[in-house]
């Protein structure tokens, strides 16, 4: 308990460190605001899965899924609904301490639900295979509490608290039948004034097998005394929001489907929030699946008619609202700049950028930011039952930031013995790393290529190349959403093409992502390293 405690707070403090990244210029591979006063969707073409969202005052704040990837819960900040910052994560490391350590792909947290109650911010998340947690803070920013167990249970997924006007407090949540064995209703349960403690008091009060297959996701909100269940339903990339009224917590619902794809190319639209600006108006955030590139974010406008929402626009008058793709922004009061989402990173901070995040727990070791302009990657020991990267838990890595864009890395290879290997990882179920090795004594680069990494797939490497020097720039050049080409230069000028075109894949409910590795086999008492000058992406 002890080490776990210190662990904690030395990761709260590097939490704390990463909310202070200042100074990098972020590239603009991708910009929602159109600058004449509409937007288009998505606006976060990054991978936020399962986005949840509330005004405090003047402000906007949004929260998503996270799953195995460190820090975790991501806190971003909006005036305007369309131009988002990320400002801090509240999840600096993940209990079981013992579990997170290393990675545990696609597990972790799943769908949270961002709440301000008694000025003070809470987040519930669940983690499928432990129960339903919650963590508060005073400022959006941290420092959040240590994670509370709110509610025990394996396959108890996506909560979402009430404070009722009368006094009483619930909690409603689904099922994740990979766990609990059981999915597609929702149930509902009492807690403690607090909503720290859940009562096992739970009811029924929805069962979505006969008119809403894959149930889940659920927001619970209260207007003009019904209380309404937002969840979307038939599936991630194939499904569509369904609203439950009634003026009863639980139950019975009246239903009525809202917003699907219709005609738009916007897949599923997947689950969100419901969010009113100051001003009185009303719009809807949710998340479109792109396959590598992840689950993106969307705005949809929203009105009330006959105390039901409407969604989007019904252009085939169907009484079902569809995606748009450009729109009036929000009527908040005044116009705010646009806000760039941080990729490139010069590392010339003693901080990482709130864009990086690990594969697991990060151990203190694993690397260095410094005020010398760079960051320090240390060639770890591989674990005894690793086959490939995806066992690897220190992949320091950033989300694809748009379909398009070209990264670019200058990297110093200090190699001090053979097998010591370091490089560009472009990461998913499958993966292709462009590593540098040392063998024989000598530098060579080489694309290395897994292919169903994740159903423990063995690399394979293609043409290795002898370097004449230390300092090397790889470039990864990606199109279309996932097809990689990837390519070198000893000078930083002329770059020549290496290995051949990789086609990207999502992980494990994550898009594909992008960053950096340095490994070596068993442990030595002075590991050699890669130290990047800086990662700049360009369209």
């Amino acid at each position: 308990m002890i080490k776990h405690n210190i662990t904690l707070l030395l990761l709260l403090t590097t939490t704390i460190i990463f909310g202070q990244q200042i100074g990098n210029t972020p590239s603009k591979v991708w910009v929602s605001d159109n600058g004449d006063g509409t937007y288009k969707n998505p606006v976060l073409n990054l991978d936020y899965s399962d986005p949840d969202a509330i005004r405090v005052k003047d402000k906007f704040y949004m929260t998503a899924s996270s799953f195995n990837c460190i820090p975790g819960l991501p806190i971003l900040e909006s005036h305007d609904l369309v131009n988002w910052k990320i400002i801090s994560y509240a999840l600096p490391v993940q209990p079981p301490f013992d579990v997170f350590d290393k990675p545990q792909h696609g597990n972790g947290v799943w769908a949270p639900c961002i709440r301000y109650h008694n000025n003070e911010f809470y987040i519930y998340y669940p983690d499928p295979d432990y129960g339903i947690y919650v963590i508060r803070s005073k400022s959006a920013k941290g420092p959040w509490s240590a994670p509370v167990m709110v509610k025990e249970g394996k396959g108890l997924i996506d909560p979402t608290p009430l404070w009722d006007d009368d006094g009483k407090t619930y909690l409603v949540y689904a099922f994740a039948g990979s766990r609990a064995g059981i999915k597609t209703v929702l149930a509902a349960c009492t807690m403690n004034a607090q909503g720290t403690v859940a009562q096992n008091d739970d009811v029924l009060i929805f069962d979505g097998h006969s008119s809403e297959p894959t149930l889940e996701g659920p927001k619970v909100y209260k207007r003009n005394g019904y209380y309404y269940i937002f969840a979307p339903a038939g599936g991630v990339p194939t499904g569509w929001q369904t609203i439950f009224r009634s003026k009863n917590i639980y139950g019975p619902y009246e239903t009525r489907k809202v917003l699907d794809q219709g005609k738009s190319v916007i897949n599923g639209p997947h689950q969100g929030a419901w969010v009113q600006t100051q001003n009185g108006e009303d719009w809807f955030l949710h998340f479109q699946d792109k396959g590598a590139l992840g689950r993106v974010v969307h705005l949809q406008p929203m009105k009330w008619q006959d105390n039901w929402p409407v969604m989007g626009i019904d252009t085939n008058r169907d009484g079902v609202g569809e995606p748009v793709m450009v729109h009036k922004k929000p009527n908040v009061g005044k116009s705010f700049p646009v806000v760039y989402q941080p990729d490139s990173d010069e590392f010339n901070n003693p901080s990482l950028g709130l864009q990086w995040q690990w594969h697991a727990n990060p151990k203190i070791t694993y690397g260095f930011p410094s005020n010398m302009g760079y960051y320090t990657f240390n060639c770890i020991p591989k674990t005894k039952e690793a086959v490939n990267l995806f066992d690897a838990p220190n992949l320091l890595l950033q989300k694809f930031p748009n379909e398009y864009f070209t990264a670019t890395a200058k990297c110093e290879f200090n190699l001090r013995f053979d097998n010591e290997e370091a490089g560009l990882v472009i990461m998913g179920l499958d993966y292709s790393f462009l590593r540098v090795k040392q063998q024989g004594g000598k530098l060579f680069l080489a694309q290395a290529v897994c292919n169903n990494a994740d159903k423990k797939g063995v690399e394979r490497e293609l043409d290795p190349v002898l370097l004449n020097g230390n300092t090397i720039y790889l470039r990864v050049q990606v199109a279309n959403g996932d097809t990689c080409n990837f390519s070198y230069s000893e000078d930083g000028t002329n770059f020549t093409k290496i290995g051949t075109a990789f086609k990207a894949r999502e992980g494990r409910w994550i898009g594909a992502k992008l960053g950096f590795a340095a490994l070596r086999n068993g442990f030595i008492n002075d590991a050699g390293n890669m130290k990047v000058d800086w990662i700049r992406i360009t369209k």
